[in-house]
């Protein structure tokens, strides 16, 4: 198995742990500060991959090395997490996962300014695809519901933490000087707690915690584990193998995996039409990798 394509599996991972943050996410962000519980979250994960560099023999004295870079990591994605449960706290799970299907064309834009990396017609035309078949899904296949499609509140504050989702994947690769994925994870992690939990102090005082819902810790373990942990690994792994438009690619499968959670946890199940939309962003990863193909050919 070739790293691109590694990179690519890596991606397809990261895309379905993502798409339950959101379903998990909207039934527990107006139950929580989200500042505190992000705070938790980054703790959470750092001991999960503390123990994982442990076990697989990581070094960890490398993170001290230009440790700022961490910092500038920690905060850009600590931005976009809060955001994202602010977002959640009045969008619903379909609306917000549309607009995280933005992302792939702001990386690219980003990935430019950042590394000079170019995108190519067919790239662009994929991505394209990608965002008609990723919105045809999240709609449900209903073309009024489209054409009427407003942004609110929850929406708006969510694509700003979009916007820093996509500049830290260029910063990923500017930044990082060949550390093991999970060691720069590690930094990046603790990093990040270290700045919510000074950011967020007051909330996380006035949280009772031994009130909180069930639903509201099941989102955290989840969170921490699978969308936190699970993920910034792989999206680590993928950032250093593949330009960051086609890291970003991924996200078009993100509706999908979102309709998946939503039948899952017994909500409406999609009609037959929404999964020509399925269709076209599979169709638009394909082209992706026959892209790749003939780019390493």
């Amino acid at each position: 198995m070739t790293p691109l394509v590694k990179g690519h599996l890596a991606m397809l991972i990261f895309s379905a742990l993502v798409a339950g943050s959101f379903s998990l996410g909207s039934m527990a962000a107006n139950e929580i500060a989200p500042v505190a519980l992000n705070a938790l979250r980054f703790w959470l994960a750092s001991a999960l991959i503390f123990v994982a560099v442990v076990a697989t023999g990581g070094r960890l004295h490398v993170v001290t090395h230009a440790s700022w870079r961490y910092l500038v990591l920690g905060s850009i994605f600590s931005v976009y997490f809060v955001l994202m449960f602010e977002g959640l706290k009045t969008a619903p799970p379909v609306s917000t996962s549309a607009v995280f299907t933005l992302t792939p064309l702001l990386a690219g834009l980003f990935g430019w300014i950042l590394l000079r990396q170019i995108m190519t017609p067919r790239t662009a035309f994929a991505l394209m695809i990608g965002a008609i078949g990723a919105l045809w899904v999240i709609f449900r296949a209903d073309i009024l519901a489209l054409t009427s499609f407003k942004v609110g509140r929850g929406e708006a504050i969510y694509f700003i933490g979009c916007v820093s989702h996509a500049i830290y994947t260029p910063m990923v690769r500017r930044l990082n000087r060949g550390e093991p994925a999970l060691i720069f994870t590690f930094g990046v992690l603790v990093a990040g707690a270290i700045i919510l939990t000074i950011y967020g102090w007051s909330d996380i005082l006035k949280t009772s915690w031994l009130e909180l819902p069930s639903i509201v810790w099941v989102t955290i373990v989840y969170v921490s584990a699978c969308a936190s942990a699970a993920t910034f690994v792989l999206l680590q792994f993928a950032s250093l193998r593949l330009p960051s438009a086609k890291v970003m690619a991924y996200t078009y499968l993100t509706p999908s995996w979102v309709i998946v959670w939503e039948i899952a946890l017994g909500n409406e199940v999609p009609n037959a039409l929404a999964f020509i939309g399925v269709g076209l962003t599979i169709v638009a990863l394909l082209m992706l990798l026959r892209d790749e193909e003939k780019l390493t050919d």
